[in-house]
């Protein structure tokens, strides 16, 4: 029973994560930041300017390996997966 509902609440992540993909881009860039910033702070010998470029660096890197995760589940949708019947119904009917 505990297993059936972790499927559960780990297809409602999936769900909302592929329905809201921007908005999950955008929470793992400024997560990306906050968490670089942090990590570069604790490390003194460095200039408080090259510390805010590697933490941008690192922001843009976990945000452009999020954007290409985004366009693989978005293909896989397109596909097989759910979004595959939904935009057929909205092509005009005898028109190819």
């Amino acid at each position: 029973m505990a297993e059936s509902k972790a499927e559960t609440s780990v297809d409602s992540i999936r769900k909302w994560v592929v329905d809201h993909k921007l908005r999950t881009v955008g929470c793992l860039w400024l997560s990306g930041i906050t968490g670089s910033i942090a990590y570069n702070w604790s490390r003194p010998a460095m200039k408080t300017s090259v510390k805010l470029i590697h933490a941008r660096l690192h922001a843009q890197a976990l945000t452009l390996a999020a954007l290409a995760g985004a366009a693989v589940v978005e293909y896989c949708d397109q596909k097989g997966g759910t979004k595959a019947d939904r935009y057929p119904k909205f092509l005009p009917a005898g028109k190819n």
